[in-house]
């Protein structure tokens, strides 16, 4: 529901709330330039009075002198019929040069203000500034609920780059956005008297003025007693006019003097109400606060990135929703689907289930999981289909289900079974899922199915769990799960290295390019475009193989800048893609797509880096080295068959060792005299890498699941007296895999 209203609320307003952005940040140098134009120094022992007399020769037709915020003082005065205004330097009176307000600046503030529509859009820059506070407190909430609470605040980000990118941006500018909003509505709300106007108490003018002679403004004791850092404005009287009184401005209030007596005739002491007021207007400005103002600007910049990704995400969202058809009544239900999702995939699989069970005449009724009923009359089964969002945490339509499940009083008794969707690097994988499994448990639900999880929404184990499904349904299931995948783009091998013939593992290096031409054109050049989409090395990329609409994914070994797609396979017997790959010849062609991996990266920094793989594993772990032209330390642990036939990448390794983007290789082989594998290789290397730990080392795991799991135990041994385990580093994001 909130998420709703977020994307709401920000498609409504975009467009004025990026207009009053970016107008806002750009007043925001105001304040800055000011004070770099201002004279400050040793100021503070200047009063008004000395100010004023150092400008009478120089300015006899002196009308108003003004100190603004920034400290820079302006005198207007007449010459003739001229009138002017000029910028001084305060200590001594001399002129820095004619003062005028910006043209541009002006017609920036009326953007901001009103949009140029005077009073209309003044209400428009308050709805405006409605929204954008509304967006900002819930975006916040948002927030910390994904990150499970204000104590985890400052926990690394998980999800695609846009996702990351916009939560990240808001994560920084949150507090100016609040700040900027709530006292741009406060103003707001002043201008149309929806609160009192405490802008501008005045003192009620004197009933008696002495009306003698003018004396000289430097001699006058009211002005002498007030610093120039105090002050805030002098308005002179009439010429020529004995009635005539000063009209005195300072941080503290006004009044008038006497031009005769230079006694304070009046005084108004400025209320809490109109402090307020000025302090709010201060915050809002950044006038007489230029960094604060700063710092408001550079929030209000991240607004137009928050809404170009907001916008993208909400499309991608919006594209990738998913229409469920003969979805029949709960009331009339033998099968009840409830789902849990965040970015509307996991909808795609209960899809699938959906129509699957439709087809074998089933009466089936989906719905989020948010909306559990307390009474299925004719169910008969029910499926929870659900992934985990961020660190363990439920996802939107599953945010409510373990209250409601909570409150029921009575439980169906109908069979379920969970369902659950994730990765196996989170250190959470399918945490949601499994709270949804003890929580039925405990609240004696039977159970249909044990719990089962899903690796990055492998349709091949959707469709395993399909088998087990007819298994208690009585009925022959086939789960055959199309995921809805971005355009492909046609690629040209262009280079292959064999490998691993001589030990029954043949493995291929395969390089592809962007078709001849693809990439031509001024624009192109210029930008130095490949034709390739965008990836980066750890990044997948889907393949699909002549005649299968299902893709499979390899881990890529470069990154776009690269100017090819690199990837590593091994040919599995009776592989549809692997033997298709292992069959291209130079010039042929394959349909791909990018599938973004952003957890899957180096930490940035200098920590160490701790690369660790065994076969085609190396893939990815070869585009972290390649593209490592900081020469921060890697030390890379691979395991192969035989150095002879298998020892993929063996010549670029070395000169990657060579000009330092390298600084560690620990190959090891297991069919060799006193063969061993990579996890032997971890615990004989106990002290090496407990001082890489130490230095802040991030781990990175590509390969095959037991692999991994021996690395796992392997590392665990390794960094036990150091009070560490490896569950403690992936919660750190220093340990994170890419298996399969």
């Amino acid at each position: 529901m909130l998420r709703q209203f977020h994307s709401l609320s920000g498609l409504i307003a975009t467009l004025f709330v990026v207009l009053l952005t970016i107008s806002g940040a750009v007043l925001s140098l105001d304040p800055l330039l000011e004070r770099s134009q201002a004279k400050i120094a040793g100021t503070s022992s200047i009063s008004v009075a000395e100010l004023a007399g150092k400008l009478i020769t120089r300015y006899p037709g002196t009308e108003q002198i003004q100190r603004h915020p920034s400290g820079s003082i302006i005198v207007y005065f007449t010459d003739g019929d001229q009138t002017g205004a000029d910028l001084i330097n305060p200590l001594t009176g001399a002129t820095i040069g004619a003062y005028s307000s910006s043209p541009i600046m002006v017609w920036i503030k009326n953007l901001h203000r009103s949009y140029l529509l005077g009073t209309p859009g003044r209400v428009v820059a308050g709805v405006a500034a409605f929204f954008m506070l509304l967006l900002t407190l819930s975006g916040a909430v948002m927030l910390i609920n994904r990150l499970g609470g204000w104590r985890h605040i400052f926990r690394p980000i998980q999800g695609p780059f846009k996702q990351r990118l916009h939560t990240e941006v808001g994560r920084v500018a949150v507090l100016g956005l609040i700040l900027s909003a709530s006292t741009g509505l406060y103003m707001s709300a002043m201008t149309f008297e929806l609160i009192p106007d405490y802008s501008s108490a005045e003192p009620g003018f004197p009933t008696h003025v002495d009306g003698g002679v003018p004396a000289s403004i430097d001699t006058l004791s009211a002005l002498k007693v007030i610093p120039i850092t105090e002050f805030r404005e002098l308005v002179y009287p009439y010429p020529d006019d004995p009635m005539g009184v000063y009209s005195i401005t300072t941080d503290q209030g006004s009044g008038f003097v006497d031009q005769a007596t230079g006694q304070l005739l009046s005084y108004q002491a400025y209320g809490n109400p109109q402090k307020l007021y000025e302090f709010i207007y201060m915050l809002h400005t950044g006038e007489g606060l230029w960094w604060l103002g700063l710092l408001l600007g550079l929030s209000a910049l991240a607004v137009p990135l928050m809404a170009w990704t907001g916008i993208q995400i909400w499309w991608s969202r919006k594209q990738s929703a998913t229409t469920i058809n003969h979805n029949s009544a709960a009331r009339l239900a033998d099968t009840i689907i409830l789902v849990g999702s965040e970015s509307n995939s996991t909808w795609g699989f209960a899809k699938t289930l959906h129509d699957a069970l439709h087809r074998l005449g089933f009466q089936v009724h989906t719905a989020s999981m948010n909306q559990i009923g307390h009474h299925y009359p004719q169910a008969k089964r029910m499926f929870m289909l659900t992934a985990t969002y961020g660190d363990g945490d439920a996802p939107a339509s599953a945010n409510h289900f373990l209250t409601r499940l909570a409150k029921m009083t009575k439980t169906p008794d109908v069979p379920v079974a969970v369902l659950g969707f994730g990765d196996r690097q989170f250190p959470e994988f399918c945490q949601f899922a499994k709270e949804v499994e003890v929580a039925l448990i405990t609240k004696g639900w039977p159970q249909l199915l044990p719990l089962e999880t899903i690796h990055r929404q492998s349709p091949q184990e959707f469709a395993r769990w399909g088998q087990a499904v007819s298994s208690v349904i009585n009925r022959e299931l086939t789960l055959v799960h199309v995921p809805v995948h971005p355009a492909s783009t046609t690629l040209t091998l262009v280079e292959r290295v064999d490998y691993g013939a001589a030990v029954q593992a043949p493995t291929a290096v395969l390089r592809f390019k962007s078709p001849e031409g693809s990439h031509k054109g001024l624009l192109n050049r210029l930008l130095r475009r490949s034709g390739l989409p965008h990836f980066d090395a750890g990044d997948l990329v889907g393949i699909l193989p002549p005649g299968s609409s299902v893709p499979r994914f390899y881990s890529l070994a470069s990154a776009s800048k690269n100017g090819i797609l690199e990837i590593c396979v091994r040919h599995h017997p009776d592989g549809v893609c692997s033997g298709f790959l292992h069959g291209l010849a130079i010039g042929d062609t394959v349909e791909a797509f990018i599938k973004l991996n952003p957890s899957f990266r180096p930490a940035s920094g200098k920590a160490p880096i701790i690369l660790i793989g065994a076969g085609t594993g190396i893939g990815p772990l070869v585009g972290f080295i390649r593209n490592n032209k900081a020469h921060h330390p890697i030390h890379l642990y691979w395991g192969g068959r035989s150095p002879q036939s298998d020892f993929l990448y063996e010549t670029e390794l070395k000169r990657y060792l060579e000009d330092q983007r390298l600084t560690k290789l620990n190959p090891v082989f297991s069919r060799i005299s006193q063969g061993a594998y990579v996890q032997n290789k971890i615990t004989e290397d106990d002290v090496v890498l407990r001082q890489l730990i130490g230095e802040g080392a991030q781990f990175l795991i590509c390969g095959g699941r037991n692999m991994a799991s021996s690395v796992a135990v392997a590392v665990d041994k390794v960094i036990a007296p150091l009070g560490g385990d490896v569950a403690t580093l992936k919660a750190q994001g220093r340990y994170r895999e890419d298996v399969y």
